[in-house]
């Protein structure tokens, strides 16, 4: 079966190793180089670098809208065309192109979380269990029938980088159970997506990283876990702005107003917010590395209070 994959970051890779274990890949498109690192150099995606290594021709448009590149499509006269994070909007006429049309790999529970960002969203959300979806796609954002789903529970505390991995390896067999199907000629039944339930993954925006303690700290916290390992949450501490890495809600805020520096000590920093307070553990200085709260404490002994 001649698979087209299309995608970009690292969360693709495991997907597009697991077409290329049973299937001939004729191509593979990712997005152009993109400029990255304190240098700006140009640098491939990961997908890229994939592709490469297995030798495996690949194509960098900066769209799929022109007719040119609808043509070096056809040209490749693909069975199935892959798509797992690709970052580009597919037209409703390149769906059409290969035999079975396009298959996407989508990292949440189908409707829950359409869109750019489900894995951070859900944890932000403070959701209990995620997954992934093997889609039909079609012209909508992530409206298409879904073939095949896994399930997976959030674990207390997870970070979204443990969860963004879980997932692409998880993403990756669903992957391989359908092309298993449809390789036997069985392939999935395509069932629609029910109409309640729908939500939607904005973008990441590294402005929301900037914490606001006037929110709850279990908000503060899902967002301090959603967001590592990026962009990162951050915050304004005793007149210096550190990135946090790691930190956990508390019940108590002393009645304090928030962005009051409740306790400071080995166990960590304990900051008031809107309704309880946010311990912080792992803490960032500018132009530093992630440390621990009392090797924070070290360098601002000023700030060691309440223990």
């Amino acid at each position: 079966m001649k698979i087209v994959f299309a995608g970009t970051p690292e969360f693709a890779v495991s997907s597009l190793r697991a077409a290329a274990r049973h299937h001939e890949v004729v191509a593979v498109y990712t997005q152009p180089d993109r400029p990255a690192g304190r240098g700006r150099g140009l640098a491939p995606s990961p997908v890229k670098l994939e592709a490469i290594a297995r030798g495996i021709p690949v194509f960098q448009p900066e769209s799929l809208k022109s007719e040119q590149a609808r043509q070096q499509l056809r040209d490749l006269q693909a069975d199935l065309m892959v798509v797992v994070a690709y970052g580009l909007i597919l037209p409703k006429a390149v769906l059409a192109i290969p035999t079975h049309g396009c298959w996407n790999v989508h990292a949440s529970l189908l409707p829950r979380w359409r869109g750019a960002a489900p894995i951070q969203r859900a944890i932000q959300a403070g959701d209990t269990e995620s997954g992934v979806c093997l889609m039909q796609m079609e012209a909508g954002l992530d409206t298409g029938p879904v073939l095949l789903r896994q399930h997976t529970p959030i674990q207390p505390g997870e970070l979204g980088g443990s969860l963004h991995d879980r997932l692409a390896e998880l993403g990756a067999q669903v992957l391989s159970d359908g092309l298993g199907l449809l390789r036997a000629g069985l392939k999935p039944i395509a069932q629609p997506q029910p109409e309640q339930g729908v939500t939607y993954a904005h973008k990441l925006d590294k402005a929301e990283a900037r914490l606001d303690w006037s929110q709850e700290a279990q908000v503060l916290e899902r967002t301090v876990r959603a967001f590592n390992p990026w962009p990162i949450a951050e915050a304004q501490l005793a007149g210096e702005r550190v990135r946090i890495h790691g930190a956990v809600a508390l019940a108590d805020n002393q009645g304090k107003a928030p962005g009051t520096l409740l306790a400071a000590g080995r166990d960590g920093i304990d900051i008031a917010c809107g309704q309880g307070a946010l311990r912080l553990r792992v803490l960032q200085r500018d132009g530093g590395k992630a440390i621990t709260a009392a090797d924070y404490l070290n360098a601002r002994r000023d700030l060691i209070v309440g223990r």
